[in-house]
């Protein structure tokens, strides 16, 4: 059997990455070049000149034009952060190409911080991810499936109806050999006309073709400007027909990524978060010695992203 070249990418090792990112000032010049490529450029009235503020804890520019200051981590995720920034970069090299996920709780043992800071970190780089791969739409030839995240809660509903599952559509788009390309999996909230239209004008470009179960919300998709081509299914399961190969496929790693980082997390207020980052990393699983310089770019442009904002309950299309 030959070797699956994406599988046994390199990447980049431990070792390289402390000789990379592995002091402060090394860090700092990391993100200032991520944040201004070609230059500093003042906030407030975009001039270029500038001086730099050496006594602050965190390096900071003075306009020569404006005299506004300007630290380097604000306007960032990182802002208002008390961590090193090496924390921050071994964080983001830890999260970005962990295929099987990572908890909080291990990343709180890996960075030696506390578990309120780790969760708050984790969060905060995964709804980077989550922001980020949401800019994108699928092309072309695409699987769709209905799925629910979650399982029956002890002497709650059974089946669909229960209180503890959250619909998601999970869509792959294939190229011309029929492999699988990029991933979206987003929470909705039921499986309809409404729902599935939202889903599509947010998720698909118009003149994907789309191949699904036979679902009838499925045919919302033709407002998109989407082809729907359904495949009714009868004696066999969706997962013998190779119509549906790659979503089933992927569907079955994300449950067991899922399964294997975490015991339990709230699905209907942070389902959009955790399978926004699953699809982030498979879609940027063609370069994974470069994976953790996407993220840092995400980072240092998204903006604050404060606890509290992170803590509300998330809305779903």
């Amino acid at each position: 059997m030959p070797m699956n070249r994406i599988q046994f990418q390199p990447g980049l090792s431990l070792p390289e990455f402390f000789n990379r990112f592995g002091t402060e000032a090394q860090c700092e010049a990391a993100l200032e070049l991520n944040r201004w490529p070609q230059g500093f450029r003042c906030p407030r009235c975009g001039q270029a000149g500038h001086s730099v503020i050496r006594s602050r804890p965190r390096k900071t520019y003075q306009c020569q034009q404006c005299r506004k200051q300007t630290s380097l981590i604000a306007g960032t995720l990182f802002q208002a952060t008390h961590l090193p920034l090496t924390v921050w970069f071994l964080a983001i090299y830890l999260v970005s190409p962990a295929k099987t996920g990572l908890s909080s709780l291990a990343m709180m043992r890996q960075l030696g911080v506390s578990y309120p800071t780790a969760l708050l970190l984790h969060h905060k780089l995964m709804q980077t991810m989550t922001e980020r791969d949401a800019r994108y739409t699928l092309r072309g030839r695409v699987q769709v499936d209905d799925v629910y995240l979650g399982g029956e809660l002890p002497g709650g509903k059974a089946g669909r109806g229960s209180e503890n599952k959250v619909p998601f559509v999970a869509a792959v788009s294939v190229n011309a050999e029929g492999h699988p390309l990029y991933v979206k999996m987003v929470p909705v909230l039921g499986f309809t006309l409404k729902a599935t239209d939202g889903w599509a004008a947010d998720c698909l470009s118009p003149g994907c073709v789309v191949v699904s179960d036979g679902l009838a919300c499925f045919a919302a998709v033709a407002d998109a400007g989407c082809q729907h081509r359904p495949v009714v299914v009868g004696t066999p399961k969706p997962r013998d027909l190779p119509q549906f190969k790659w979503v089933n496929t992927i569907v079955g790693n994300l449950k067991t990524s899922f399964g294997g980082a975490y015991h339990a997390f709230d699905f209907a207020k942070y389902g959009t978060r955790y399978l926004g980052t699953f699809a982030y990393r498979f879609n940027r699983r063609f370069d994974l010695g470069s994976i953790h310089l996407h993220l840092l770019a995400a980072a240092a442009n998204i903006g604050p992203r404060p606890g509290p904002w992170l803590r509300l309950a998330e809305k779903t299309c």
